[in-house]
């Protein structure tokens, strides 16, 4: 089945033709026909199939007619991360360019001004971070009851970063008779029961079952240590072993870590970039941009990226950790093996992984194959090492080195031997009878200091000013 038969305009036809594509994907030739028939839609589907399409392109030829007013956007697509919506907003200005569309972003990191100006001309699309979102109702900045279509892309994302509160608030401010659209790749219980609330008779779209990995995956486990120096130079092994290496992305757990293995993969000769969520948004766009346009082979990044970014030409997928939770999992190693390619995903397991890996095992109906690799641990952590000493070893000479440039301080005084009394002023030998030790029970009482009647009081310790004589007044 070709695109002309689902239904769209010509506009959308043009542009999808100008693209390259041909064929409808499975989720798409079946989402299209019920998008365009306004009724709701539950499409579940694995990443990687074309789910944003399936709803960008009905919505394109539903917006031909109609017009936008100020603050009431017509159209509403929620999206759980920035990278997501920015995306979205890609896809519409490509299959859209030959339509006068207005379409605003509303997310994290840019202004509220230059977001509010937007909203006042009238929007036609509006695709929103939830947070963002309802910062802007709440200022009275934005008005819902005019969205005659919602679409909730990647829910079982947004249950995980605890936006489901949020999209129940935002049901209740739309109107109930618009449209709904509901995407996901996994159907967790508090999915389908947000489902159940908020959708009315959807047609259920299902090209394959919920939890499931592209057959066009090849996945393996290799072992590893527990320390974190092994599994880095597990990895760096893996890199350099890897055939077929044109990029890859690099997911850790957390922020922190990521932050840690950008740093040593740059210092042991390797062009990556990092990506994670407390990145400003500017840095997080220059990350990814660099990564599409292959200026950076390597992208360490957090979960962030795991969901629904499309970047086809992904060889390689490496969990440096291996994730928490199953669903992760599958959306992570989504990242490669895109329209048909083939991709290939390795995660670095340590004996600390075993719940985990068999959790994922379970969720995706197959065992992870592990790999026949086998590296020497006790090598690989004196390599990693090695670098760490000679750094170690410069910060020490150049501590040396400092010290001895230091000039010695002259000593007014010799040393004076063990136990030897010393006199007030610093002479020794004095008679001055040495401190008897204090009765047990009694507290010494510490005498007041008085200088020998016979000997001239020592005023070396004060500055000369205090020494000069001071005439009295007449």
């Amino acid at each position: 089945m070709s695109f002309s038969n689902l239904g769209l305009s010509d506009k959308v036809l043009a542009a999808v033709a100008a693209t390259g594509y041909t064929n409808p994907t499975p989720i798409q030739e079946q989402a299209i026909p019920h998008v365009l028939a306004r009724k709701d839609v539950l499409g579940i589907a694995q990443t990687g199939t074309g789910k944003t399409a399936a709803f960008v392109l009905p919505m394109l030829t539903i917006l031909e007619k109609g017009r936008a007013r100020a603050r009431m956007p017509r159209t509403l697509i929620l999206e759980p991360t920035r990278e997501l919506a920015a995306q979205v907003k890609e896809s519409f200005d490509r299959y859209g360019a030959g339509q006068k569309l207005n379409v605003a972003l509303l997310i994290g990191g840019v202004s509220f001004g230059d977001q509010d100006s937007k909203l006042t001309r009238g929007v036609d699309v509006l695709i929103a971070t939830p947070g963002r979102l309802l910062d802007h109702t709440e200022r009275g900045g934005l008005l819902l009851t005019g969205v005659e279509l919602l679409v909730i892309d990647e829910a079982d994302r947004m249950l995980d970063m605890g936006f489901i509160p949020d999209i129940e608030r935002i049901c209740k401010l739309v109107p109930f008779t618009r449209q709904t659209l509901f995407f996901t790749a996994t159907m967790p219980p508090e999915i389908r029961r947000v489902t159940e609330a908020f959708l009315h008779n959807p047609q259920k779209v299902e090209v394959s079952r919920p939890a499931t990995t592209a057959v066009t995956v090849t996945q393996s486990q290799v072992p590893s240590g527990r320390e974190a120096h092994q599994k880095r130079d597990v990895l760096r092994r893996l890199l350099r072993d890897a055939k077929d290496l044109k990029n890859a992305i690099i997911f850790c757990n957390r922020k922190r870590d990521v932050a840690i293995l950008h740093k040593s993969l740059q210092k042991h000769g390797f062009s990556a970039g990092a990506l994670h969520g407390d990145m400003d948004q500017s840095a997080r766009m220059a990350a990814l941009d660099q990564f599409r346009k292959g200026e950076l082979p390597l992208l360490v990044a957090s979960d962030v990226a795991a969901r629904g970014l499309d970047i086809p030409e992904v060889s390689h997928v490496f969990n440096f950790d291996v994730p928490h939770h199953p669903d992760d999992y599958v959306h992570r190693i989504g990242r490669t093996g895109r329209a048909g390619r083939t991709g290939t995903a390795i995660s670095i397991v340590t004996s600390l992984d075993t719940k985990s890996i068999a959790a994922i095992e379970k969720l995706i109906g197959q065992p992870i194959p592990r790999s026949d690799v086998e590296y020497d641990l006790q090598e690989a952590a004196a390599e990693d090492r090695e670098p760490r000493a000679r750094e170690g070893s410069r910060r020490g000479r150049s501590k040396v080195s400092s010290r001895e440039r230091e000039p010695r301080r002259a000593h007014s005084e010799p040393r004076r031997s063990e136990g030897e009394p010393r006199h007030a002023n610093g002479a020794r030998g004095s008679a001055t009878p040495a401190p008897q030790p204090a009765s047990p029970g009694r507290t010494p009482m510490r005498r007041p200091h008085r200088e020998p009647d016979n000997e001239p009081a020592d005023h070396s310790h004060l500055p000369a000013f205090l020494l000069r004589p001071v005439r009295a007044p007449l």
